[in-house]
Formats: C-alpha cells, sequence, structure tokens
C-alpha cells in the first residue's frame, strides 16, 4: 500500500480508502447500495486496516446518518488509535424536512459538523467536504464556515466533492485573498469508461495541487467484471437496481473487453485492472473502494499490486479516450509549438 500527500499538505493517506456507502441500508436507494449492519461494516473495516488502508470515507446522508454511526462504533469497537486513521465525512446533502437542512450555509455546516462528531464518536473530522454544490449560497460564505471549523479544531483539513473547475478556483481565490483554509482535495467521479474529468478538472487539480478522491471507480460495477456485451449481472446486483453513475455502455463495454485481455493474461480481475489504471493517473490521491463482502475488498486491495506496462496502458488510453472537443481541440493544436520547445528545452 502506498501513500500520498493529501493535498499540499503533510498529511499521507493511502492510495486506497474505505467507501463506506454500503453501511446500514435503510429506505430507497441506500438499501439498494448496501444494507451492511455493524458486524459485517466492522469486517470491512479491520480487514481495510490490516491491509495498510488508513484513510475511510463516509457521509452525513448515508443511510440517513446510520453510515457515520456504525463507522464511529467500528473504529471504537476496534480500538484503533485515533492517530492511526484519517477520518474524511461530508456535509451538503438534506438532513431533515427544515428549509435550512440542506446546502452549503453557515447555518447547515455548522449544525452538521456537530451531528456528524456525536455519531462519529470523534472530537475531530480529519477532512471535512462540501458534497456539492449550493447555488443559493455565496462561495465566500461556505469558504469561511469551514475556515472557522479549522480554526476551533473541529476540523483538521477541508474538501469539496462533484463541484466545476471554475467554482473550486474561485474558492480557492478567495481562501488565498482572506488567509482562509483551502480546499485540499476534490472527490469526483472518474472511471476509465467515464474520462469526462480529465477536460478541465484534471489540469486544475495538478496545477493548484488538489488531491483527488475517486468516487466510483467501477462505475458502480459495470466495471466489476460481471458485466459486458453479453451479460448483464445478476438479478439484484448494485446496476441492475441503481443504474448508476450514467455511462455510455457501449464505450465502456470497449473498454470491458481490453480490460478482460489484460486481465486475462495477468490473471487478475477485471476490476482488478480498472482500478490500477486509476492508481496510474497523475492526479489521483486515493481510490475509494467500497464493498459488501470481505472477498470483494480483498480483489479492490490486490489492484495495488497490479503493474500496468506502457504496451497495456496505451490500448487502454486509446480505447477509452474522449471524443475531441473545444476548446480542447483548439488548444491541442495553438499549444504544439510552444510544447515542443518546452520538450527541447529539457534535452
Amino acid at each position: 500500500m502506498r501513500y500520498n500527500q493529501l493535498g499540499r499538505t503533510g498529511l499521507f493517506v493511502s492510495e486506497l480508502c474505505l467507501g463506506t456507502m454500503t453501511f446500514g441500508g435503510g429506505e430507497g436507494i441506500w438499501r439498494q447500495i448496501g444494507d451492511l449492519q455493524q458486524a459485517d461494516s466492522e469486517r470491512l473495516v479491520g480487514r481495510a486496516l490490516d491491509a495498510g488502508i488508513n484513510f475511510i470515507d463516509t457521509a452525513d446522508v448515508y443511510s440517513q446518518g446510520i453510515s457515520e454511526q456504525i463507522t464511529g462504533q467500528a473504529l471504537k469497537n476496534l480500538k484503533v488509535p485515533r492517530d492511526k486513521v484519517v477520518v474524511a465525512t461530508k456535509v451538503f446533502g438534506e438532513t431533515g424536512k427544515g428549509p435550512n437542512m440542506r446546502g452549503a450555509s453557515r447555518y447547515h455546516i455548522m449544525d452538521g459538523i456537530k451531528a456528524s462528531l456525536a455519531r462519529l464518536q470523534l472530537d475531530h473530522i480529519d477532512l471535512y467536504q462540501i458534497h456539492g454544490f449550493d447555488p443559493a449560497t455565496p462561495i465566500e460564505e461556505t469558504v469561511r464556515a469551514l475556515d472557522t471549523l479549522v480554526q476551533h479544531g473541529h476540523v483538521r483539513y477541508v474538501g469539496v466533492s462533484n463541484w466545476a473547475a471554475w467554482q473550486i478556483v474561485k474558492a480557492l481565490g478567495i481562501a488565498e485573498r482572506h488567509g482562509l483554509a483551502r480546499f485540499e482535495t476534490l472527490q469526483a467521479y472518474y472511471t476509465i469508461a467515464g474520462r469526462d474529468l480529465e477536460r478541465e478538472l484534471g489540469p486544475m487539480l495538478v496545477a493548484e495541487g488538489l488531491g483527488l478522491m475517486v468516487w466510483s471507480p467501477l462505475a458502480g460495477g459495470l466495471l466489476s467484471g460481471k458485466y459486458g456485451r453479453e451479460q448483464k449481472g445478476e438479478q439484484g446486483s448494485r446496476r441492475t437496481t441503481f443504474d448508476f453513475p450514467p455511462v455510455n455502455k457501449e464505450r465502456a463495454y470497449d473498454c470491458i473487453d481490453v480490460m478482460r485481455g489484460i486481465a486475462e493474461t495477468k490473471k487478475v480481475s477485471v476490476a482488478q485492472v480498472a482500478l490500477a489504471w486509476l492508481l496510474h493517473q497523475r492526479s489521483v490521491m486515493s481510490v475509494i473502494v467500497g464493498a459488501k463482502k470481505v472477498e470483494q475488498l480483498d480483489d479492490n486491495i490486490a489492484a495495488t499490486q497490479v503493474e500496468l506496462n506502457a504496451d497495456e496502458l496505451s490500448k487502454l488510453d486509446a480505447v477509452s479516450a474522449l471524443p475531441s472537443e473545444y476548446p480542447g481541440w483548439m488548444l491541442e493544436r495553438q499549444g504544439e509549438i510552444r510544447r515542443d520547445q518546452i520538450k527541447a528545452s529539457r534535452g
């Protein structure tokens, strides 16, 4: 297990992060995603920690808060020293029926942190993330509220999830101008079958030094190896009950065909190849893996040992390449001479 810096900070987190969306169950989509209760969830947490994963991600809305409760109790029952685990959670989603029980306002953030700390049974959160963009709240209000939490010691670092590049850069500018805690991470959707992040977010992450936490690295199970043009998955499996995130299925099946060949050569699973491809990407800090069974988690953990050579990476990049879009194709054309100059200057 390798460890990477969390953004520009001095904190190091494992290249795999245990996601807890499968903990708790409940109603609606949460039951479809997973309904692991305390004992089964604890086994996953223990296995992850034994494998060297020191990073756990949850959110206040997962199973209406039950995921945070189970995660906190698991750490307590397993007697995990606080300095041995980096705990991340998120705020933004609806936590009640009132008009102010959602969003990224100071009001909701201040209430959200208290509730999350209580459910997790912790005195601080290591990484507190805004779970989505709030069009009703000025970005500066959100940034200042998060800085207050850092100053009070409730939160060590702050991050964001599911924001556009321009929104993140605006927040970074506000933080720099006023000397406030800045976003250190972005949690975003990224898979070999869905590389949209590379258009704007990827270059921004590298330029600004943010760490990328990848959610749904197997595209909601589509890249697990159970699916293909002739394989529709088992009845009741994740993709058959909750078809999310949206994916261009034909392009995904093309990717699966190539990954299956590589997997057979290396005697590994298709899922391991999909995860290994992500771990080879420059912008990726940590890949969030969730599971319902220890065997699934073990398979995901084994991806850290899969090395892809230049030829294999080239084949995977080619089959999953994004269609050209403006202004990308114009930037590529106009910048060619200057890029050549840079290469020449570096020998």
